[in-house]
C-alpha cells in the first residue's frame, strides 16, 4: 500500500486523538477554572444549646480606708500596692492632746472619789443638828420645850439633811461622768489607731504623715484579695439560666483558653440603664493563672444536649439554607435547626452525615454552579 493510502487510513484515528486531547484540554481547563468552594463535611456528636455573654473579674469588694476622727497622721505603713491582713495597724494618728486630757480627767476622777468618800461638808452640821433635834424631843416629852418649836427644828433638820443627801449625790454623779468622759476618750484614743478591717491590697493613697485630716476622711483605698467573675447577658438569652448549669469562660488576656465554670448565682433583676442581667460564676484555672480585677471576656452557658446529632459549623448557614456540594455541583438545601452553640449548629432535618457543606464566602457561589470543593477541619 502506498503512503498517500496509509495517511488516508490513518486520518479518521488521528482527528479522534486530536479531538480527544482537545476535550481533555477543555475539561481540565474547565476544571481548573471552577471556583474553589471551602467545605465541611456534616458529622454526628453531642449538640449542645447555649447561650453567650460576657464577663468581667472584679474585686470581692473596694473600700475606703478612713478615721473615726480628726488628728494629725503620725504614722502610716499604708503603700500602693501593699498586701494587708485583717487587724494590721495601718495609721497611726497623733495622741498627743488626747493623752493630756485623759490625764486631766483621771486626775478629775481621783478628786471627784475623794468627794465621794469624804461626804458631803454637811455631814457635821447634820450630825450637830441631829443631836440638837433629839435633846429637844426629850424635853418637848417632858413638857419643858413647847411643841411647835420642836416641830420647827424637825422642819429644819430634815432640809439640811436633804441638802446633805443632794450634794453627796451630786458628788457621786460628778464622778460618773468623769469616768465616761475617760471612756470617751479612751475611746476615741483607740480610733486613731487604725487597722485594716479586712485584707486586701492598697491601690491608692490619700493622706499622708504629716498630713491633718477631719473625722471620716479617707486615708487610703483598698481591694479585696477575692475575685468575682460577674457575667452580663440580653434579655433573650437569660431566661433559660439557673443556678448551677455549666458554662465555659474565655478571658480576652489569656488567648484563646476555655475554662470551666459553674453558674454560682442569678440576679433577679436587670441593670436599668443596659437592661443586662447579672449572674456569677466559679472558674476552675490552672495553678497559677492570676486574675486581676478588670480583665473581661466571654462566657458560653450550656443550657441544655443532645447526643448524635447532626452538625454543622455555624458559619455555614445562611438564613434558613446552606449551600452542598453534591457530586461538583453547589445545590441549596433549606434546613431545620435545632440545638446552637458558640461554633456549631445541630441540623434536624435537610441535611445526611457525610454531605459537604460550604463553609465560607457563600455569596460567590450561585444554585447548579460547578465547583472544586476544599475541605476545611470542622
Amino acid at each position: 500500500m502506498s503512503n498517500s493510502k496509509v495517511a488516508s487510513a490513518n486520518w479518521p484515528l488521528r482527528l479522534a486523538v486530536v479531538a480527544g486531547i482537545v476535550l481533555l484540554a477543555y475539561f481540565g481547563v474547565s476544571y481548573v477554572t471552577r471556583p474553589v468552594a471551602f467545605v465541611v463535611p456534616v458529622t454526628k456528636g453531642k449538640s449542645i444549646r447555649s447561650v453567650p455573654g460576657t464577663v468581667e473579674v472584679k474585686a470581692e469588694f473596694d473600700r475606703e480606708l478612713k478615721s473615726a476622727v480628726a488628728g494629725r497622721v503620725k504614722s502610716s505603713d499604708v503603700e500602693i500596692g501593699k498586701r494587708v491582713f485583717k487587724n494590721d495597724v495601718l495609721v497611726q494618728i497623733d495622741t498627743g492632746d488626747v493623752d493630756l486630757e485623759i490625764e486631766r480627767i483621771k486626775n478629775e476622777i481621783t478628786a471627784a472619789k475623794k468627794k465621794v468618800e469624804l461626804g458631803s461638808t454637811l455631814r457635821p452640821d447634820v450630825l450637830n443638828s441631829k443631836d440638837t433635834l433629839d435633846n429637844l424631843e426629850r424635853q418637848t416629852k417632858a413638857g419643858s420645850y413647847p411643841a411647835g418649836e420642836f416641830a420647827k427644828a424637825q422642819r429644819t433638820h430634815q432640809q439640811l439633811e436633804q441638802r446633805m443627801e443632794l450634794d453627796e449625790t451630786n458628788n457621786r454623779l460628778l464622778l460618773a461622768n468623769w469616768e465616761n468622759s475617760l471612756r470617751a476618750k479612751e475611746l476615741e484614743k483607740s480610733k486613731m489607731t487604725i487597722t485594716a478591717p479586712s485584707d486586701g491590697q492598697v491601690t491608692t493613697v490619700i493622706a499622708r504623715v504629716g498630713d491633718l485630716i477631719n473625722s471620716n476622711t479617707a486615708i487610703a483605698t483598698y481591694i479585696a484579695v477575692g475575685r468575682t467573675i460577674e457575667g452580663k447577658l440580653s434579655e433573650e438569652n437569660f431566661a433559660a439560666v439557673q443556678k448551677g448549669q455549666r458554662a465555659t469562660v474565655r478571658f480576652l488576656t489569656f488567648g484563646q483558653d476555655h475554662y470551666p465554670a459553674v453558674i454560682s448565682k442569678v440576679l433577679p433583676s436587670a441593670d436599668p440603664t443596659t437592661q443586662r442581667y447579672s449572674i456569677y460564676l466559679d472558674v476552675t484555672l490552672p495553678e497559677g493563672r492570676v486574675l486581676v480585677p478588670g480583665i473581661t471576656g466571654e462566657v458560653t452557658i450550656i443550657i441544655a444536649e443532645r447526643d448524635n446529632a447532626l452538625l454543622i459549623p455555624r458559619r455555614a448557614l445562611v438564613g434558613e439554607f446552606v449551600y452542598v456540594v453534591d457530586g461538583s455541583k453547589v445545590v441549596l438545601r433549606k434546613v431545620v435547626k435545632g440545638y446552637e452553640s458558640l461554633n456549631l449548629v445541630e441540623i434536624t432535618s435537610g441535611l445526611n452525615i457525610g454531605d459537604l457543606v460550604i463553609a465560607e464566602q457563600q455569596d460567590r457561589f450561585r444554585e447548579g454552579e460547578r465547583v472544586r470543593t476544599q475541605v476545611l477541619p470542622n
